[in-house]
This record gives C-alpha cells, sequence and structure tokens, in this order.
C-alpha cells in the first residue's frame, strides 16, 4: 500500500482537557492582577479630606485624611449619614440647601462648621458639597481644616473689638450685643424682654489726666474697669446673665443688663458702682479718688433701638452731672419731653424773629401815691405756632444759651420804644409814661447797647428819660469793665437804669453806691410774704417781713432810688406798701399784661383802679 497509514489515535487522558492543534497554535493568556483605577488612588491619598456620599445621603467611601480628621477609619466612615458627620442639620437653612445639592438642583453648598474631635479637642472646618458626574452619581464631600485661620480671625476680632487700656469690650462689640439684644427674635423666645443700661463717666478724671499724665490715667481706668467688672459679676452671680461691662471712650462706660426686671435692678446696680468707684485708688504710689455721675435707663426692648436708648442714657447721664454729680439718675419721660421742647424751641428761634412770631404785652407800673400809670413794663410773648403762646421763661434762657438774645432785644427795644412814643402822641394832654425793657447780661457783652439804644431813640422820637432798662441784681451787682462802662454811658444819655428781683442776690450795698443806677425793683417774694394772713385767729403776716422791705425802701431812698414792688396782688399789700414808703406798684392788683390798646384806657386823672384792668 502506498501511503502510510493513520494509527488509531491516543486516548485521552480523562483528567485532561482535549487539546486541538488550532488550540496549540496559540499560547495561553495570563490575566493579569486587578488594580484600582487611577483616580482612586488620588482620592485615597490626597492631602484634602474628602468622600462619596450617595443620593441617599450616606458614605460610600472616604479617604484617610478625611478619617483623621474625624478621629475614625475610612471603612468605619463608610455608610455613615454624611450630614452628621459634618454638622450640616444644626441649621435648617443649611440643611436645606444639601438637600437641593444631593437633589441636583443646586450646584454646591459651601459652609462654616464647628466639628468635635472624639478626643475633646473642637476643629473648625470649611465644609464643601458639589455633585459628581453624573454617570458616578452621588456628591463629593470635601472638608478643609481652618483652625488656625479661625484662631487668627477671633484673635483678630479680640483686639478689634476690644479697649487696649481695660481689656474691655469697645464702643464696637458694645453696640453690636446691643443691636443683638434689640432684636425680635432675642427677647420674644425667652426672658422678661426687657433691656437696662447705666451710662457712667467719671467725675474729675481731666483733672488726674491733666495733673499726673496719661500714664496714671490710663492706671486708673484700668482700675476703674476691674471693679465695674467685680460689680457686674456680683450683680450676675444670682441671675442668668451678666452685665455687659464696655469702655465706650475717653472716662465713659457702659454696664448693659439683657432680661432686666426693673428699675430696681439697674438702682442697685448703680449704687453698688457708686459705692465701687468712689474708694479711694492707689495708683503707682498716688493715692487718687474720682466719683462717677450714672445715667440709668430701664425698659421694655420692643419698639427700643440702640439708637434711642443711648440718647436716653446719654440725656440721663447729663441730668446727673447737671444734679451735682457723684450721683445715679433714672430716665424721666416727662423730665426728656421737656428738653426734647426746648431743642425744638431752640432750633427755631432766629427764624421766629425773622418771622415776626413775636409779640409785647405790657404791664402798667402804678404810683402808689396817686394810683396813676407812671410807666410799663414791656414783656415778649412768643405766638409759637406748634406750642401756643410762650411766657418768657420757656425761652430768654434759650435766646441767651445761643446769642439769639441779641436780635430779640433789639426787636422788643424798638417795638416797645416805639410804642412809648405812639402813647404820648395819642395822649399829649397826659404826662408821658415811660417803658421798661428787660436787658440781659450777654446783650452788653455781644452788642453794641449804647448805639443800638441811641440809634432807637433818635429813630423813634422818645426821650431818654422815658426809658427804662432792666438788669438782673447778679448781673448789676457783678458789673464791672464793659458792662460798667456800658451802664454808665446810658445813665449819662438820660435813660433810667433799674435793678430786677432785687433782694434775691448777694448784694454787695457799698458797690451799690457807687452804681449809675435809679430804681430797685423789689423781689416778689418779699411782697408775697405781706398777704397771708392766719384765718382761724385773724393774725397778720410777721412784722419782720414788712421791716426788711422798710428798711431796703429807706436805704434806696437814701441813696437817692427810686423803688418798685413787684407781685402787688392785694389791697392789703398796697396799703402797707404805701405806708412804709414804696414809690411804685406792679402786678395783678392793678393789671395783668396786657396788649398795647388796652394801656391807652388806663392813661389819665383816674388812673387805676384795683382790679378794673384784669382781663
Amino acid at each position: 500500500m502506498s501511503g502510510t497509514s493513520e494509527g488509531p489515535a491516543p486516548a485521552a487522558h480523562p483528567d485532561r482537557p482535549v487539546v486541538t492543534e488550532s488550540e496549540n497554535d496559540t499560547p495561553p493568556r495570563t490575566e493579569p492582577p486587578s488594580s484600582p483605577p487611577p483616580y482612586r488612588s488620588v482620592f485615597t491619598a490626597a492631602p484634602l479630606a474628602m468622600a462619596v456620599v450617595d443620593r441617599e445621603g450616606r458614605v460610600v467611601s472616604a479617604n484617610d485624611t478625611l478619617a483623621a480628621l474625624l478621629g475614625s477609619t475610612p471603612d468605619g466612615l463608610s455608610g455613615a449619614v454624611a450630614a452628621e458627620l459634618v454638622e450640616l442639620t444644626s441649621d435648617a437653612r443649611t440643611w436645606h440647601a444639601y438637600r437641593e445639592v444631593l437633589r441636583g438642583r443646586q450646584a454646591r453648598l459651601r459652609c462654616t462648621r464647628r466639628l468635635k474631635h472624639p478626643d475633646g479637642h473642637a476643629v473648625w472646618a470649611q465644609v464643601t458639597v458639589a455633585p459628581l458626574p453624573a454617570e458616578d452619581g452621588g456628591v463629593l464631600l470635601s472638608v478643609t481644616d481652618i483652625s488656625a485661620r479661625h484662631e487668627l480671625q477671633a484673635r483678630l476680632r479680640h483686639l478689634q473689638m476690644h479697649d487696649p487700656v481695660t481689656r474691655l469690650p469697645n464702643r464696637a462689640l458694645f453696640f453690636e450685643r446691643l443691636s443683638a439684644a434689640l432684636e425680635a427674635e432675642s427677647y420674644e423666645q425667652s426672658g422678661t424682654g426687657r433691656i437696662g443700661l447705666c451710662y457712667l463717666d467719671l467725675d474729675g478724671f481731666k483733672a488726674v489726666n491733666d495733673t499726673l499724665g496719661h500714664r496714671i490715667g490710663d492706671r486708673l481706668l484700668a482700675a476703674v474697669a476691674e471693679r465695674l467688672t467685680r460689680c457686674a459679676d456680683e450683680a450676675g452671680h444670682a441671675r442668668t446673665s451678666t452685665p455687659l461691662v464696655a469702655r465706650l471712650g475717653g472716662d465713659e462706660f457702659a454696664l448693659l443688663v439683657e432680661d432686666s426686671t426693673g428699675t430696681e435692678q439697674l438702682a442697685e446696680l448703680a449704687e453698688s458702682v457708686l459705692r465701687a468707684v468712689q474708694a479711694p485708688f492707689d495708683i503707682s504710689g498716688q493715692r487718687l479718688s474720682v466719683s462717677a455721675s450714672i445715667g440709668v435707663v430701664e425698659r421694655h426692648a420692643a419698639g427700643t433701638t440702640p439708637t434711642a436708648l443711648m440718647q436716653a442714657a446719654d440725656t440721663t447721664l447729663y441730668w446727673a452731672k447737671a444734679d451735682g454729680k457723684a450721683r445715679w439718675t433714672l430716665f424721666d419721660p416727662e423730665r426728656n419731653a421737656h428738653r426734647m421742647t426746648r431743642q425744638a424751641l431752640a432750633s427755631t428761634l432766629r427764624p421766629a424773629i425773622e418771622r415776626g412770631e413775636f409779640t409785647l404785652e405790657y404791664q402798667p407800673l402804678v404810683g402808689m401815691e396817686d394810683d396813676r400809670v407812671h410807666g410799663v413794663e414791656a414783656l415778649v410773648r412768643w405766638n409759637h405756632p406748634q406750642f401756643g403762646v410762650l411766657t418768657p421763661n420757656r425761652f430768654i434762657g434759650l435766646a441767651e444759651e445761643d446769642g439769639s438774645i441779641v436780635p430779640l432785644g433789639r426787636w422788643v427795644l424798638r417795638t416797645a420804644c416805639r410804642q412809648a412814643r405812639r402813647w404820648q402822641l395819642d395822649h399829649p394832654d397826659e404826662p408821658p409814661i415811660f417803658v421798661s425793657v428787660n436787658v440781659a447780661v450777654r446783650q452788653v457783652w455781644d452788642s453794641d447797647l449804647v448805639a443800638d439804644v441811641a440809634q432807637t431813640l433818635a429813630e423813634t422820637g422818645l426821650e431818654p428819660r422815658l426809658l427804662q432798662l432792666e438788669l438782673t441784681e447778679s448781673a448789676v451787682m457783678g458789673s464791672a469793665g464793659r458792662p460798667l462802662q456800658t451802664l454808665q454811658a446810658l445813665s449819662d444819655m438820660g435813660v433810667r437804669i433799674a435793678i430786677d428781683d432785687f433782694g434775691t442776690g448777694y448784694s454787695n450795698l457799698a458797690y451799690l453806691s457807687r452804681l449809675p443806677v435809679s430804681v430797685l425793683k423789689l423781689d416778689g417774694s418779699f411782697v408775697r410774704g405781706f398777704q397771708y394772713e392766719d384765718r382761724e385767729t385773724g393774725a397778720g403776716p410777721s412784722p419782720a417781713d414788712e421791716v426788711i422791705v422798710e428798711a431796703m425802701i429807706q436805704l434806696a431812698h437814701r441813696l437817692g432810688l427810686t423803688v418798685t414792688a413787684e407781685c402787688v396782688e392785694t389791697s392789703a399789700q398796697a396799703a402797707r406798701l404805701r405806708r412804709i414808703g414804696c414809690d411804685t406798684g406792679q402786678g395783678w392788683l392793678y393789671s395783668r399784661p396786657v396788649p398795647p390798646d388796652r394801656i391807652s384806657g388806663l392813661l389819665g386823672p383816674s388812673g387805676v383802679q384795683a382790679g378794673c384792668a384784669k382781663p
């Protein structure tokens, strides 16, 4: 047979697979061991703390950095609720934003959280939540430890918000706390809903600074701050909160009482502060003593603003100083309303002069012997558009303070002289009456009063003898230099000078004889002492009152002066004054202040009949 016959195929080993020729042609492949994707290695080794969180909010995986930051292990964090790990549930706003990111409705969330490490220390962290690509699903949570930065910021804020001299909270921190305390959510949820403030200023501190220097002054401020802090600690010992002590600047301090219980609590605190500050200080071998004036305000927090509270406290502090210092004064709404009215009047005084809101009324000066009108006193009234008719005691003091007394006084002088000249022309057959005009000391200092009087007399045609200028006793008796020269020049001109309210000051009677004065007007307090009688016994007033007045009248007459008694209200008073030699009287017995046309009816031989000129 040609060819080779093929033998039978070898039997297959039962435990070995049959390998065909074609299979033996390709060598078998060996599978390499599995390895994590590159991003997984980066995630694990990254210095930034991270975790992958699924859409349900649970940690899928966390890296070693996050585990170390939270005091755990990556496996220990797996499956945990991410929001609880980084405190995202602590406030509703952050929790809502986090849920929106999980649902894909918000791009990212970034917030700062204070995390607590298992070993007890706190970690300030910046938490960022951002969505991963859609195919990966879930979000990436990253946490950055910012504790060092936060501590630095806190240190800088402390320096910014505290006074370097006393180490107390400064004005900025005080107002921050005050504003927070007055927010509705602060006092509506708990507490009394009230707030109190002691605003104090050191009395005598400027003298310490000026004589001993700012170094000693600063040490004194620091010592005061320690005592105030001690007072605040003692006041807050049995209460829910301790008053905040702050230095507002200079020698001004404040104690803020949140959730106050009433004025009694603030009064006790103010008393303790007064006692603490008044005790002597030993500063660098110097024994120093100061006191404090304290303005106290306590009210409902609702409806109060920081500005309103501080304005009330500042006003009350001013009252404490004006009342004598070294005391505390409680805010009084009625007294404050009066102050506000004063401010409103002061701001409109000068414009009121220009708008012609002032008028004059006249009160007769009646001869005690003949009951004839010898003269009139011009009394200014302000027809205020808001407050009605105001008498001089409501605005003259303000006018003297701001200087508007000069133009106002000039207007009064010209108007009164013009009116006196008109009466003279209207009643040519009657003896002319003089007009008496009040003059403030500031008019003598701030204006050329002599020139103003000379010009007014020339313009109106009134004789100088028919003009009388009244100055208060304290102003005249203290006159020297320019005021005395002015009075002398006016007297030389023929103008009469009168001392008003005589007997209320401390008159140097020897000096009185050298002044160019022609009239004394006895203060009404002397005359009022004549009118009271005991209705049960019928006894009259003490003879001492009459003796004193009689002595003053005799003294005046010996000095060549005439005497006018003010506030004559009864016929009995008039009779006594007449008996002891008083020259003229003025008061409601004869007439109240009246408009010019009413004075015309009183001129004539019949004179004034007691009470007939009352409106």
